[in-house]
């Protein structure tokens, strides 16, 4: 593989992807660039070619359509330059669960959760072939807090990072680095969509210095980075009473709380 491979990112056109590109593109990355809006796609790779220099491809996809999610699948597959592959592209939804319908809930969990494992999925045997390679998944602290009401979002976003961490365990011997990325609330178009008003919000990071938090966590090879998290031994706390729970769940009998008093 490339010493300097070239990106692959989805969601490229605004926000956290389109970030990611400007990043990597200052950093002598070539780019693929995936999203919905072509012309955006468009004005975005005239910019940073002419800024930095490199090169870039892009590939105008809607990864909740089939025949489109494949493109993208086959071209991970078989280029390979794409040594980096950055799972951005994602979305939430309006109100509460019992208001969201039920095609608008299916179309979510395509986006965030099964384009994110699919697209994973077609460059993973290429990276293990080349026994490198790199899987960045950007899912959300609201992943591990039921308590902020975004009930099908958070389970995608868990999804998201259970899986890379389930990754990280299962490719990284093979030499593939994977991170999760964890942000929370960040100044993205996100919020405009699902009718919010950012600046109504507390404690917004700024989608620049929430991709630079991303990527010196990436330069660590940190396998979750959540770079709002300023006490990073509560992530430690929390993963290890996690783990503390594991061997007890070989058991031959449910534990005494569950068993019948008759």
């Amino acid at each position: 593989m490339a010493d300097t491979p070239t990106v692959l990112i989805t969601g490229a056109s605004s926000g956290i992807g389109a970030t990611y590109a400007e990043r990597f593109a200052r950093r002598g990355h070539n780019l693929l660039l995936v999203a919905r809006n072509k012309a955006r796609l468009e004005a975005l790779s005239a910019r940073l070619r002419e800024e930095t220099g490199v090169t870039i491809d892009i590939l105008p996809a809607d990864v909740t359509n089939s025949d489109e999610l494949a493109a993208v699948e086959t071209r991970l597959r078989d280029d390979r330059q794409i040594g980096i592959l950055v799972n951005n592209a994602g979305a939430s939804l309006e109100g509460t669960f019992v208001d969201q319908a039920a095609n608008d809930i299916a179309q979510l969990i395509a986006l965030n959760a099964t384009a994110v494992a699919r697209l994973a999925s077609a460059v993973a045997p290429r990276f293990i072939e080349a026994g490198s390679g790199a899987i960045i998944n950007i899912s959300s602290v609201v992943g591990l807090a039921p308590e902020f009401g975004m009930s099908v979002y958070g389970a995608t976003k868990a999804f998201v990072t259970f899986l890379s961490q389930g990754l990280s365990l299962e490719l990284g011997p093979k030499g593939i680095y994977v991170q999760a990325v964890l942000p929370a609330a960040t100044r993205t178009e996100l919020w405009e969509l699902v009718g919010i008003d950012v600046n109504t919000l507390q404690g917004v990071m700024e989608v620049g210095e929430l991709v630079d938090a991303a990527l010196a966590g990436f330069d660590k090879r940190e396998p979750v980075t959540i770079p709002p998290l300023h006490d990073a031994a509560q992530w430690d706390a929390y993963q290890a009473a996690r783990q503390t729970m594991i061997p007890g769940f070989a058991q031959v009998h449910a534990a005494e709380r569950y068993r019948s008093a008759s």
